[in-house]
């Protein structure tokens, strides 16, 4: 591998309003060891390691898993490769949720009881005696919110956890959350992972309104849509490979990874891909770098989260970090193209203020398209 220049390696910013530096760009460890829910193209353990090496090469520092990736084999994955490191080094994030046994019905969510046996079971396999930023992977509604922040706040002083985030959140979750740690003198979250796009900008409305009025940095997943942001899908003609071509074989596809029928007739999803291509033309970009370039642009971004698996997507990657980047102007282009449907009472509201503009009161983020 080719060594990285000083001036494309990964810039390093504040995680929210905390003093923890992480990478621009994150490594997600999704297609790390077995998938249990049988994505294609995870990596073995010893393909794993190349990438979070060469990741590290380009400057990377963070990584991102969760018990739930292969029901806890990503995370032995990434502990096999930090036992034989220096782990002040590196941010490790993971997240808790997910059913683990489907046999036990304490083994999901958020309970005091679920928590403190997955931060166990997750330091084992990590291989680390502390987790830098553990994330409530979802919502739970069966389990009150205070039930779940005591406990997250007794694995911080006991040392098991340095600090905390959300992932998946609605607005009024994470302000109720924000709310509840300032009343009850409890560790607030530091970030939000979220999915955030060109083609999944819907977080915008709330969620991230809440994060710029309190301070919490926003982790993206899924910037290139399944990979639908790479340029590498036409539409007229339905993949076979890769994300999408998966999601489409086996008839079910999400929100992070669209079957073809989800997309195929969005003429919008088509029009962005073709803008992304254009402005990635002009620049000797791919658009993948296009696409996660325009994230890394957003002030509210923290870091984006990038997966892997082949060498060469994490090199692509990699070249959004640092640099170079989009203009004024192509920043406002790809705003435009990929402008979302604004549902009521948000462009009510937008319209009504858009000459009330009071420069001690600004607003926290996004007032109108």
């Amino acid at each position: 591998m080719e060594s990285v220049p000083e001036t494309a390696r990964c810039q390093y910013t504040y995680l929210g309003k905390s003093g923890l530096r992480v990478s621009n760009i994150c490594l997600g460890t999704m297609t790390f060891g077995k998938s249990h829910i049988g994505s294609p193209n995870n990596l073995s353990e010893a393909d794993s390691h190349a990438v979070i090496q060469r990741f590290v090469q380009w400057g990377g520092n963070f990584l991102d898993t969760a018990d739930g990736y292969g029901l806890g084999d990503s995370e032995r994955v990434v502990g096999t490769w930090l036992k034989n490191q220096e782990r002040d080094r590196f941010v490790v994030g993971t997240k808790f949720f997910n059913t683990m046994d489907g046999s036990n019905p304490n083994a999901a969510g958020c309970s005091r009881r679920h928590i403190t046996n997955s931060i166990s079971n997750s330091l084992q396999r990590l291989q680390t005696d502390y987790v830098d930023l553990y994330q409530v992977h979802k919502w739970d509604d069966a389990t009150p919110i205070e039930e779940t922040l005591r406990t997250l706040h007794d694995l911080v002083r006991c040392g098991k956890v340095r600090y905390l985030g959300a992932s998946n959140f609605t607005g009024w979750q994470l302000q109720k959350v924000v709310c509840l740690t300032e009343s009850m003198g409890l560790n607030p979250f530091i970030s939000l992972q979220q999915q955030y796009s060109l083609l999944s900008r819907d977080s915008e409305l709330e969620p991230f309104q809440v994060c710029k009025l309190n301070g919490v940095g926003v982790l993206t997943w899924s910037p290139l849509k399944g990979g639908i942001l790479t340029g590498k899908y036409s539409q007229g003609n339905v993949p076979e490979e890769g994300r999408v071509g998966w999601a489409t074989q086996r008839g079910k596809g999400n929100q992070a990874w669209p079957s073809w029928d989800m997309v195929s007739q969005d003429q919008q999803v088509w029009d962005v891909v073709d803008t992304v291509r254009n402005i990635a033309c002009s620049h000797g970009k791919s658009p993948a770098q296009i696409a996660l370039r325009w994230l890394l642009q957003k002030p509210v971004v923290t870091s984006v989260i990038v997966g892997a698996s082949k060498m060469a997507q994490l090199e692509d990657n990699m070249g959004a970090s640092n640099g170079w980047s989009l203009t004024e102007e192509e920043m406002s282009e790809l705003d435009n193209v990929s402008k979302p449907r604004i549902p009521y009472p948000y462009q009510m509201l937008w319209s009504v203020n858009a000459n009330r503009r009071n420069p001690w009161n600004p607003p926290p983020y996004v007032t109108q398209y």
